[in-house]
C-alpha cells in the first residue's frame, strides 16, 4: 500500500472533510487543516485541509512472488522456533539474555533459538539479496560525503555572494564615504535598496562597523542578526491597550487618499469585536464632503452595531462626544487634507482646540510615499500636537526604508499597521521588529 498526500478546500474545515471523503472514501486520515482566506465582510472564510490516502501498489512479478514467498516460509520457521508447545511467546528477557536463568536445559534450549534465529535472519539476507551492514557503511559514508560537499558550497556561495556586493554600485563608488568591509556589504546592500535616507544609512553602519564585537564582524549572518537588531531597537512604536477606565478619543488625520476612513474601519472592529477585549466604541466623522466616504462609513458602523454621530463644526464635535459620553473609545475621521492646504489644517486645530476633551492624533501616511514628501506632511500636520503615526498600503509598495527614515528622524512612535485592503482584517499592532523585516527582507503578506 502506498500512502499519497491530497487537498480539498472548503468555506469550513467539515466541509472540506466532507468532499475528502466523498473522493477518497473512509481511507482518508486527515493530517492538517489551517484557514487560507480569512472572513470579511465581503468574502467568505476558505480552509484547506491535507489528507492522506492509501493506494494498493502496483502487483508483484511472479519473481517478487517467489522470492516473498521464500522470505515469508522463514519467518515462519523463525516463528516456530520462537512458540512454545502451547503457541504462546516465550519472555523476551530469556531471549535477549539466557545467562539470567541458572537451568542449564533452558540455556541450552535458548541458545539453541538464538543460533536458529541467526542461520534464519542470514538466510533472509541471501534471499532479499541485501547486506545490511554493507548498506548501512556505505550510506554513513555516501552522507558524510554530501555533507561535506554541502559545507563547501555554502561557504563558496557566501565568498561569491560578498564579491558580488562589494561590486555593486559602480564598484562601490558611492559608498556615503564610508569605507563598507566585505562582511557588511550585503546588509549594506539591502538597507540601501530600501529607500532609507543617506545620512541615517552612514550613521548607523558606522556606528554598526565601530561598535560590533569583532568576534561576529566575519560572519554575514551574524552581521544581519546585530544590524536588524539595531535596527528594532532605533524604532518607537506604542500600544493602543486601555489600562485606566478613562475615556480615549483617537482622531485620525492625514492627506487625501492615504486611507484614514478604511483604517478607522478597522479599527473600529478590532477595538469593538476584539478576541480578548471589547470596548464599547463609537464614531464621529467630521469628513462632510466626501458623501460617498461618509455613506461607507454609516454603513460599516451599522453592521458592526457601532453608534456614530457627524459633525459639521466645532460645536458639533464638542456636543456628538458629550452624546458618546458611554462609550471606552470614540474613534474620529477626518477630512482629508493637502499638507499644503493651511485653511484645512486650521479648521482641524479649531476643532480640536474647542471640543473641550483631550483628543489623541494619530498621522496616517501611506508606505508608498518617498522620504521627502514624508517629512514633509509630518511637518506641516505637526501643528496638531501628533501623538502616533499610522502607516497603511503596506502591500501597495516593496520598499519601506523611508518608513524607517520617518520614524527615525520625528521620534513619533507608530501604533498601527495596515497592510492591505480588507475590512476588517488588515490591521496590525505595529512591532518594531516586523517593519525591520519588511526593511530588509521585504513584505511578506499572509505569509
Amino acid at each position: 500500500m502506498a500512502t499519497v498526500l491530497k487537498t480539498f478546500t472548503g468555506e469550513s474545515a467539515i466541509e472540506a472533510l466532507k468532499k475528502a471523503k466523498e473522493e477518497c472514501g473512509e481511507s482518508a486520515m486527515l493530517v492538517t487543516t489551517k484557514q487560507i482566506q480569512p472572513k470579511t465582510l465581503n468574502k467568505k472564510p476558505l480552509y484547506e485541509i491535507l489528507v492522506s490516502v492509501e493506494e494498493k501498489a502496483p502487483s508483484q512479478t511472479a519473481a517478487q512472488k517467489n522470492k516473498q514467498a521464500q522470505i515469508t516460509q522463514i519467518q515462519k520457521q523463525i516463528e516456530a522456533y520462537t512458540l512454545g508447545s502451547t503457541q504462546s511467546p516465550r519472555p523476551a528477557s530469556k531471549i535477549d539474555n539466557p545467562y539470567t536463568n541458572n537451568n542449564s536445559n533452558i540455556e541450552q534450549e535458548n541458545s539453541d533459538i538464538l543460533l536458529n534465529i541467526s542461520q534464519a535472519a542470514k538466510e533472509i539476507s541471501k534471499v532479499a539479496g541485501v547486506s545490511n551492514e554493507l548498506n548501512e557503511y556505505k550510506s554513513a559514508e555516501y552522507d558524510k560525503k554530501i555533507d561535506e560537499v554541502a559545507k563547501e558550497v555554502n561557504k563558496l556561495n557566501q565568498k561569491i555572494s560578498m564579491i558580488a556586493d562589494m561590486i555593486w554600485d559602480d564598484k562601490s563608488q558611492n559608498r556615503d564615504d564610508i569605507i563598507i568591509p566585505p562582511e557588511f556589504s550585503t546588509i549594506y546592500k539591502l538597507a540601501k535598496q530600501s529607500g532609507m535616507k543617506s545620512e541615517h544609512l552612514k550613521g548607523i553602519m558606522q556606528a554598526t562597523i565601530e561598535n560590533m564585537p569583532s568576534s561576529m564582524k566575519s560572519n554575514p549572518s551574524t552581521v544581519k542578526r546585530y544590524f536588524y537588531s539595531l535596527l528594532r531597537n532605533m524604532l518607537p512604536c506604542r500600544s493602543e491597550s486601555f489600562e485606566s477606565k478613562k475615556q480615549r478619543i483617537m482622531m485620525l488625520v492625514g492627506p487625501t487618499g492615504v486611507g484614514k476612513t478604511t483604517t478607522l474601519s478597522k479599527l473600529a472592529y478590532k477595538f469593538a469585536h476584539g478576541d480578548e477585549v471589547r470596548y464599547k466604541t463609537g464614531i464621529i466623522t467630521l469628513d462632510t464632503y466626501r458623501l460617498g466616504a461618509v455613506e461607507q462609513l454609516f454603513q460599516y458602523a451599522k453592521i458592526m452595531n457601532i453608534p456614530i454621530l457627524d459633525a459639521i463644526e466645532p460645536d458639533d464635535f464638542r456636543s456628538a462626544i458629550k452624546s458618546l459620553s458611554n462609550c471606552d473609545l470614540i474613534l474620529v475621521d477626518t477630512m482629508g487634507s493637502s499638507q499644503y492646504d493651511r485653511e484645512k489644517l486650521s479648521r482641524l486645530h479649531a476643532f480640536l482646540k474647542e471640543c473641550g476633551s483631550k483628543v489623541d492624533v494619530s498621522l496616517v501616511v501611506s508606505a508608498g510615499s518617498k522620504i521627502d514628501d514624508l517629512l514633509e506632511i509630518y511637518n506641516n500636520f505637526a501643528t496638531l500636537d501628533i501623538d502616533t503615526l499610522i502607516i497603511t498600503k503596506f502591500d501597495e509598495t516593496k520598499i519601506f526604508g523611508n518608513i524607517f527614515s520617518l520614524i527615525y528622524e520625528t521620534g513619533v512612535p507608530v501604533s498601527f499597521f495596515s497592510t492591505g485592503q480588507n475590512v476588517p482584517d488588515d490591521i496590525m499592532e505595529a512591532k518594531s521588529e516586523f517593519l525591520v523585516s519588511c526593511v530588509l527582507d521585504g513584505f511578506k503578506g499572509d505569509e
